[in-house]
């Protein structure tokens, strides 16, 4: 009796074979587990910290250069008799400092442009806000055309309005 005591203690003592194999799997996964998450927070936590080879940064576009011109004062063509000015200042705004050395070596000639476009509008055409901003972009487009024969056009971005009266 004592043996077959004996051999049941040692069976109920050990235990089965297939319960170590599932106690070592189940560690295993749950050590996978643990490292997948504290990968998975370091990456989502510390990633922008880290530099990346494939991601740049944009570039951000350069400041703008706001080329103010002297105001000036036309006459205006008008329907009814009466004499009509226009007194308009404005600015220009660029992206590049060899665009304003450029059109500063020509302003002579770019001042004569917006005149003689001023001087051929009517009051009325001056009066809406939609005439307005046509106007604006005939002037840029009157800047930006080449002063020299050949030359390249120079690149206003806007033109903008820092006086305008019409009386």
């Amino acid at each position: 009796m004592a043996t077959t005591t004996a051999a049941q203690q040692q069976q109920a003592a050990a235990p089965a074979p297939g319960k170590i194999k599932r106690i070592i799997v189940i560690t295993i996964i749950a050590i996978i587990a643990a490292l997948g998450a504290a990968a998975g927070m370091y990456f989502f936590l510390l990633k922008d910290g880290m530099p990346h080879a494939s991601a740049s940064t944009p570039v951000p576009p350069p400041a703008p250069i706001f080329f103010a011109l002297e105001p000036m004062t036309v006459n205006l063509q008008s329907d009814d008799g009466n004499m009509h000015y226009l007194r308009v200042g404005l600015s220009l705004k660029l992206t590049d400092p060899k665009v304003q050395e450029q059109l500063t070596e020509h302003m002579p000639e770019i001042r004569s442009r917006i005149l003689l476009a001023l001087s051929n509008k009517k009051p009325d055409d001056l009066a809406t806000l939609d005439g307005k901003h046509a106007l604006a972009s005939e002037l840029k487009a009157l800047v930006e055309k080449p002063t020299d024969a050949g030359g390249a056009p120079a690149h206003v971005q806007d033109v903008l309005f820092t006086e305008f009266v019409v009386q």
